[in-house]
Order: structure tokens, then sequence, then C-alpha cells
């Protein structure tokens, strides 16, 4: 129960840290809908083109996004040594990663959710026959991003080249579950949808061994 407690007391304090300044989701916005726009009037793709590539396009977009958000996740714990106050106030410091990773997880899907209208306008691509499938592949891939990105952000926060550690990091760690995602989003934005639970049981069972090894080892990844 104390892990729960910490976690949600620790998740409360994230949620309006961001949206007191929603400087992240404002960011983050602005950024995917510009990265939208780019390569919609670059490519002009065709319809067809539009269910063959957008989706690859699209997880590019959520990849920068990612990148913008997790960047900071723990830099503003370095400030008068937050960090250390934090691990000292909870009693499993497991509970610390649990509330930064549904913050990322939870701000990722909200830029997503405003996000698709825009894809199926400028892409020409009918979402909503497929949606609840889409609504899960988004959900189980930005829940692998947010826990890969979190312990990586934790470990280039005290490293003295961070802006340049996490991306070097995070890019070749993501590939698998990017491509992936990819993958299966191609095949239900095709004419003829097909759900490859395949793909989505790998993108669970990554997100289920990240989580595990972020709990077995993540204590070590907060010490200085």
């Amino acid at each position: 129960m104390s892990l729960l407690s910490n976690t949600a007391v620790l998740l409360g304090k994230e949620l309006r840290t961001e949206f007191r300044s929603r400087e992240l989701l404002t960011t983050t916005v602005v950024f995917i809908l510009v990265v939208l726009i780019l390569f919609s009037f670059a490519i002009s793709p065709t319809s067809e083109e539009s269910r063959e590539f957008g989706p690859g396009l699209l997880w590019l977009a959520i990849l920068f996004a990612a990148s913008l958000m997790l960047q900071p996740c723990f830099l503003r714990e370095q400030h008068n040594d937050t960090l250390s106050s934090l691990r000292l106030a909870v009693g499993d410091p497991f509970s610390i990663f649990l509330a930064k990773l549904s913050a990322n997880t939870l701000f990722l899907l909200v830029t997503e959710i405003l996000m698709l209208p825009l894809f199926a306008i400028f892409y020409n691509v009918p979402i909503l026959p497929e949606l609840h499938y889409l609504l899960l592949v988004l959900f189980l891939g930005s829940l692998g991003i947010s826990i890969a990105g979190t312990a990586l952000s934790a470990i280039s926060a005290q490293a003295r080249m961070r802006e340049l550690l996490l991306p070097l990091l995070l890019l070749p760690l993501l590939t698998p579950i990017l491509v992936v995602s990819a993958t299966v989003s191609v095949s239900l934005l095709d004419r003829q949808p097909i759900v490859q639970w395949k793909g989505i049981a790998f993108l669970a069972a990554f997100d289920v061994v990240f989580l595990t090894a972020l709990w077995l080892f993540g204590e070590y990844l907060l010490e200085e």
C-alpha cells in the first residue's frame, strides 16, 4: 500500500507541476503539429501511400514528442537536491519511477489523442473503424517508451552531456518497439484491417520486461 500511496502523491505532484506551467504539453503539441504538416506538404501522399507510410510518420512524431518530454523528467529534481529529499521521503524508490513514467505516459497519450484527428485530416486516413485497437497500440507503445525513457532520463540527468546522452541511449533501445508499433498500425489502417496480435503481445511483453527490470534495478539508477 505504501508503494501505491507514495506513487499517487508523487504523480499528483508531477501533474500539478505540468498543468500549472503547461510547458511540456504546449511545446510537444505544437512540435507534433509542425511535423505532421511538414511531412504532409513535403510528401503529398496519395490515399494508398498515406495508409502505408502514415503510421510510420505518426510514430516518428511520437518519438520526437517523447524525446522532448523525457529530457526534463529528472532535471527538475536536480534543483535544490530535490531527488535526495524524495528518496528519503518514500519507502520504495520505485514509486518515484512509477509516478514519473505514469505522468510521462499520460502526457504522451493526451498529446496523441489531440494529434489523431489532425493525422486523419492531413493524411486522409480513416481511423474511427479501428480506433479501439489503435488506442491500445498507442497505449502499449507509449508505456514502453515512457518506461525505457524514464530510466534513461534518470541516468542522463546526472551526466555532463545529458542533452546528447539521452537521445543516443534512447533511440537504439526504442527501435524494436517503434518498428512493431508502426507495423501493427499499418495493418490496422489498411483497407482491409488486420489485428496483428503477435505484435500487440510483443509490445505488452516489452512493457512487462522493462517495467520489471526498472523495479529490480531502479534504486541503483538514482544513486549519484
